[in-house]
């Protein structure tokens, strides 16, 4: 972890990508990190203005135990059902969180300051139930710089409408392709239009649209080493890149529109892209290779604590790498094509496969509570 004492030496890449228009939030929150200091210390030294979390985080943090063990006891007291202690601690670390950094949302009128957390990934393919699950979140959490994330799937978008509609603030996860990423911002924007004729206050709603980058790398890649062939050897690594600027290009284009200029007219706020799953994978690539090579103004860039390390040690911020690149990214987008490699088999894949790694997770974590809450002899059902 960043210590106090090296807050001079990490300040400038970090710095330097905040000044860029680039706001870093932390990918990762637990008990322990809350209670230690260390988020605020991450906060106050690291440029670091939001969290965010997702059901592997929490699966590692509550599955560890640490810090969880007062509240297991009394949770199992109660005879709470295991969906019940899982959201009591979920939503007590994302509202201690977003106490936290609550300074920062005020400084920046509510852009920054946000504490994320996920609706039930086992509902991501249920358009009521997100719904009803999203207002639940925000209930629970009861902060006004919470986000609850709904993941883009064909269900989640119009669950994005009608949670926008009602004036919560949204962060949208699992978005890999660029089609997809258009319905995105399609949702945002209805769900503000619903929220403009309730009559609510548009400058209250905020929202990101989370772009996944490592994964489509992995699994690109993945397809590129098995031709074999000098082309696709060239191609490696270079998939990610061109999909998230492809994507900033989109943002763009759909918050320069006339749809957008009379939303901007009642003060509705543009829904940032987040470049999320920045964490390099493939040991040859640089470990800020998602950071330095995706920095444009109005972004985020939510990164695990290795990354955001890394960053503030060698990171490379030369400005913005993303807006002249957009040529060069179609090509590679369609040299990868040529060489038979589906784009939209990849990015369905991708999909299919976080929901079910998120679901996977999530029951990790329901079986680790039911355990805890069955050893102090009290029936979880």
């Amino acid at each position: 972890m960043i210590k106090v004492t090296e807050a001079t030496a990490t300040a400038g890449a970090l710095k330097r990508l905040s000044d860029e228009g680039v706001s870093i939030w932390l990918d990762d929150l637990s008990r322990k990190r809350i209670e230690s200091g260390n988020l605020a210390e991450l906060v106050e030294n690291s440029n670091v203005v939001g969290v965010t979390t997702n059901p592997s985080i929490f699966q590692a943090a509550i599955g560890s135990g640490e810090g969880y063990e007062e509240q297991l006891a009394d949770l199992a007291v109660r005879g709470v059902t295991v969906e019940e202690a899982v959201r009591m601690m979920t939503t007590a670390d994302v509202r201690a969180a977003a106490d936290i950094l609550r300074p920062v949302y005020d400084a920046t009128g509510g852009r920054d300051g946000r504490v994320s957390i996920e609706v039930d990934p086992r509902l991501a393919h249920h358009t009521k139930a997100t719904i009803a699950e999203a207002k639940q979140l925000a209930w629970l959490v009861d902060r006004p710089n919470v986000m609850i994330k709904i993941p883009a799937t064909e269900a989640g978008l119009p669950a994005i409408t009608e949670v926008i509609g009602l004036g919560i603030s949204v962060n949208v996860t699992l978005i890999f392709s660029l089609e997809r990423y258009r319905e995105v911002m399609d949702a945002y924007l209805a769900g503000l239009e619903k929220a403009s004729a309730k009559g609510l206050d548009l400058s209250t709603i905020h929202s990101v649209a989370s772009f996944f980058v490592s994964r489509v790398d992995s699994e690109i890649d993945k397809r590129l080493d098995g031709l074999s062939s000098p082309e696709a050897s060239v191609l490696k690594g270079k998939a990610a890149l061109a999909n998230a600027r492809l994507a900033y290009e989109a943002y763009e284009d759909v918050f320069a529109g006339e749809r957008w200029t009379a939303l901007a007219g009642a003060s509705a706020n543009k829904q940032r892209p987040l470049w999320a799953s920045t964490g390099v994978k493939d040991p040859a690539y640089k470990d800020t290779l998602y950071v330095d090579e995706l920095v444009a103004p109005g972004t985020v860039n939510t990164m695990p604590e290795a990354t955001l390390n890394a960053t503030a040690d060698h990171g490379e911020i030369t400005g913005d790498t993303v807006t002249g690149g957009y040529a060069q990214a179609r090509a590679d987008l369609a040299a990868v094509e040529a060489l038979g490699i589906s784009y939209d088999q990849v990015v369905q894949q991708l999909e299919d496969e976080g929901v079910a790694k998120f679901e996977t997770a999530w029951q990790d974590l329901l079986d680790a509570v039911t355990k805890s809450l069955d050893s102090k002899g009290v029936e979880t059902e």
